[in-house]
């Protein structure tokens, strides 16, 4: 059996747009019903949603028949947990709260089996090695793993040039909710001085030669995220597209003109 193909990795590869949706069902069903949609790549959010480490595998095992590549974002970049869920087959993690180099050095060591990093070996116990049927997992697993860090701080954007030099780090995401939150602008991603931070993080991105992404629902933010550089950008989130889906399906039926408005913080 060979070594799975990242389908993630290798889209990034292609330096053409790839358009996400977030998944924060916590649930394999749900998931599945959004990798039919055709969106390329999809959030397994492990941060926010109430997910656990089982819940995520099954997630991965449902969409893994569709065209779309998980990413999973784990609650936070510790070693133990970036190797359970290398172990249950997750090949892009998107790690949260990023703000240095010395941390994005650690999260690569996380990835790594020695002597280049800290992995556990897990063997026949794990799904990552089709449980012993991958030969020479331990030499080629790192091929076929990719490592985004999340940059949504004001240390994070003050850092992002050393962030994004690091050797292993396959790509900067920005989030536009903490950013914005921590320079004092909280619900407000289109302050400028929020903007500018966005602006400066992407450029100092590419000129590291490396991938940007980020979490834009809105189209006009997402339209000018991908004229500034990013190449992957989560368009939607499922959870939200739902409730607006019935507000505005039941507003068809009732006078409601107090119906919320799709929500900007994310």
């Amino acid at each position: 059996m060979k070594l799975p193909i990242n389908p993630f990795k290798a889209q990034l590869a292609k330096r053409e747009p790839q358009y996400g949706i977030w998944a924060g069902f916590a649930t394999g069903n749900a998931a599945e019903l959004v990798a039919t949609f055709g969106y390329d790549w999809m959030l397994i959010d492990g941060e926010h949603a109430p997910n656990t480490v089982p819940s995520i595998q099954a997630q991965l095992q449902a969409v893994a028949p569709y065209g779309c590549a998980p990413v999973v974002r784990p609650v936070t970049g510790d070693a133990n947990l970036i190797k359970q869920l290398l172990d249950i087959g997750a090949q892009t993690l998107m790690v949260p709260m990023v703000d240095t180099a010395e941390q994005a050095q650690a999260l690569v060591r996380a990835m790594r089996y020695p002597p280049h990093g800290i992995r556990g070996v897990g063997g026949g116990l794990t799904r990552a090695t089709r449980w012993d049927g991958v030969p020479d997992y331990l030499h080629t697993a790192h091929e076929q793993v990719c490592l985004i860090v999340q940059v949504e701080s004001r240390l994070g954007v003050d850092n992002v040039e050393a962030i994004a030099a690091v050797e292993g780090v396959d790509a900067i995401f920005i989030g536009p909710a903490d950013l914005s939150t921590g320079l004092g602008h909280a619900g407000n991603p289109s302050h400028p001085e929020v903007q500018e931070k966005i602006r400066h993080a992407i450029d100092a991105t590419l000129a590291a030669g490396k991938v940007c992404g980020i979490l834009a629902p809105r189209e006009e933010d997402a339209r000018r995220y991908l004229s500034w550089g990013c190449q992957f950008v989560a368009v939607g989130i499922d959870i939200s597209l739902l409730r607006q889906a019935a507000l505005d399906n039941l507003a068809r039926y009732r006078d409601t003109p107090d119906t919320p408005a799709p929500s900007r913080t994310y």
